[in-house]
């Protein structure tokens, strides 16, 4: 039995508008073919970038403009096949879009490597000739930075190609998890619930320590079912990165990750270092734990459970909201007012329905609004992840008010800090505002747990993935049980004062993002940043927010470090990593002083 909704039951209000891009299928029908055809005009110009400004700007101009309209395709067939993962015309629709990105980005995959073809000089060159091109000046730096790894043009057209298949493996993963696995029903309350990837951790919270138990049993069992599957997926994964990046003459696939947004290897290597260097503030906050549950030993079905002696408040939407919208008054009005604007605008599909998209994201397009998906669960986490969503969509909101299309896009590594400063300006809220001592204890136990699964936990998968990686690009097979093995130690590590189990061995099992290469580290970098932004703007007010609305708006016009630097921020240091665990470990002792 499921407690979960269809669709159909939810108020309006609360799920997104996406006639912002398209009013129906049909438009959407008629946009897909009217952008096909022009694939062709991209395509015939083919030969011509390096021939004279105004052509190469042309070719620019045509392909932003193909670009954008595609972007607008697949967002809109991707989230009507989020509304329920087992709808086929909208699986349909969402892999028709997915071949015509891959379609399209063949079809302008021989731009970038006849720009390759000039020098600075030359393209300095067109620029005074046809000063329009001066916009396009950070992007011919990269374009020229990548050059030792960007292959002839009939190379680069077969990789755009064979985009679907080397993300195969993530798509098999999606479908296997969101459309075809099915978890069991646990007694909760005295009433059958069915647990869902949505749910879980929330369940993971329950004050009945025996529900905690049986519901973890019965969702890692469940993962057991399928190891040989998943495992498949996952090894090919992290060979298709492996084979992508020396196809681009790297040595590794991280460093082919990292190059992409030219973040230093070293800055990647400080995070670990650093966070493993203090794991003791971790088991601090473990053996916390382990007390206010009155435990002789913390299982890890009690990782999850709250500090405070009571079930999380319930807190309605409606209220979240309002907590989250005041919680950014440091950050000026017109942010401030942007973002109740957009809360108004049906920018977020909120609740949990029958076979809807996990987890949460924020999307949309350079023509669109926002949009967030959620499956809101009336407590303070769901609060979070509002802020947290809502921090990338004014990210994206003003980035596209001031750059052009070219720097509309902006790197992971910075994306997680605006997410992440929201949250901290919300704790900072709720701990200066709420009197109720219960919601307090809450909130804190809240943040220090988002300060857990983000620093420390994403640094623990950047670890995982890393050795997963070295290990394949040297030859060794990538079994589940080898998997299980590096997985277990990592956790045995990390969370000492626990009992780690055989069942959480298989946790990796269950984490999409591992299917994006070396992208969980920038949650871990993206909180250190935006702990020491919100710590700037606390102390000296506007001006330092000032600064941190400029990066905000910035876009993609720099690379990430040079990004930060404008909120006045190094990550090339590991002092904003030892700040984040400074903050975490005084809130633990805040939480110590409540008792």
């Amino acid at each position: 039995m499921s407690s979960v909704p269809e669709r159909s039951d939810i108020d309006e209000a609360y799920t997104w508008d996406l006639t912002d891009l398209f009013a129906d299928d049909e438009e959407w029908e008629d946009a897909y073919e009217a952008v096909e055809e022009r694939l062709e005009d991209l395509r015939a110009y083919e030969g011509r970038v390096a021939e004279d400004a105004e052509t190469l700007q042309e070719i620019l101009e045509l392909r932003e403009s193909v670009m954008r309209e595609v972007s607008n395709v697949a967002a809109y067939a991707r989230m009507r096949k989020d509304e329920d993962t087992t709808n086929q015309r909208y699986q349909a629709l969402s892999a028709r879009s997915q071949s015509l990105a891959a379609d399209a980005s063949s079809a302008a995959s021989f731009i970038e490597p006849e720009l390759q073809s000039l020098d600075r000089e030359a393209i300095d060159e067109f620029v005074a000739s046809n000063p329009d091109l001066a916009e396009y000046d950070h992007y011919f730096d990269d374009v020229l930075r990548m050059k030792p790894h960007t292959r002839s043009a009939e190379i680069e057209e077969l990789l755009a190609d064979l985009s679907e298949v080397t993300g195969a493996a993530g798509d098999v993963y999606n479908m296997l998890t969101n459309a075809d696995m099915e978890f069991p029903s646990v007694d909760v309350d005295g009433e059958p619930r069915r647990i869902t990837l949505s749910n879980f951790t929330k369940l993971q919270k329950h004050p009945d320590r025996d529900v905690r138990r049986r519901v973890y049993e019965a969702f890692y069992d469940e993962w057991s079912e399928y190891r040989n599957s998943v495992g498949t997926a996952y090894k090919n994964s992290v060979k298709a990165d492996s084979k992508l990046a020396a196809a681009r003459n790297y040595d590794s696939a991280r460093e082919a990750a990292l190059d992409g947004p030219n973040v230093p290897a070293d800055v990647y290597d400080t995070l670990v270092e650093t966070v493993e260097s203090n794991l003791d503030v971790l088991h601090r906050h473990a053996e916390l734990k382990r007390d206010a549950l009155d435990v002789g030993e913390l299982k890890m079905w009690d990782l999850y459970a709250p500090l405070a002696d009571s079930e999380s408040p319930d807190l309605p939407y409606e209220e979240a909201k309002d907590h989250v919208i005041e919680a950014v008054e440091p950050l000026g009005d017109a942010y401030q007012e942007r973002m109740a604007e957009g809360l108004e605008s049906r920018w977020v599909d909120v609740y949990e329905t029958a076979n809807k998209q996990s987890g949460a994201y924020s999307g949309g397009t350079y023509d669109s609004q926002p949009y967030i998906l959620m499956n809101y669960q009336d407590d303070i986490a769901s609060m979070y992840t509002l802020a947290h969503e809502l921090g990338h969509s004014m990210h994206s909101e003003l980035t596209s008010e001031e750059q052009p299309y070219v720097y509309s896009g902006y790197e992971i590594f910075v994306a997680e800090v605006a997410s992440t400063v929201n949250e901290a300006l919300l704790t900072h809220h709720l701990l200066e505002t709420v009197d109720d001592e219960t919601f307090r204890r809450h909130v804190i136990d809240e943040y220090l747990e988002r300060f857990r699964s983000t620093l420390f936990r994403q640094t623990m998968f950047a670890s995982f993935e890393h050795r997963a990686h070295e290990l394949s690009e040297a030859g060794e097979a990538l079994t589940p049980d080898r998997l299980d093995g590096i997985y277990r130690d990592l956790k045995e590590d990390y969370y000492d004062p626990a009992d780690v189990d055989d069942r959480i061995a298989r946790e990796w099992m269950r984490i999409p993002h591992f299917y994006r290469a070396y992208y969980v580290y920038q949650y871990a970098t993206g909180i250190s940043a935006a702990n020491a932004i919100v710590d700037r703007i606390r102390e000296d007010g506007e001006g330092a927010a000032a600064d941190y609305r400029e990066f905000l708006q910035s876009g993609s016009r720099g690379y990430p470090l040079e990004l930060l630097e404008t909120a006045g921020i190094d990550m090339s240091s590991p002092a904003p990593v030892e700040s984040a665990i400074e903050t975490y470990d005084e809130m633990v002792a805040e939480f110590e002083r409540l008792e």
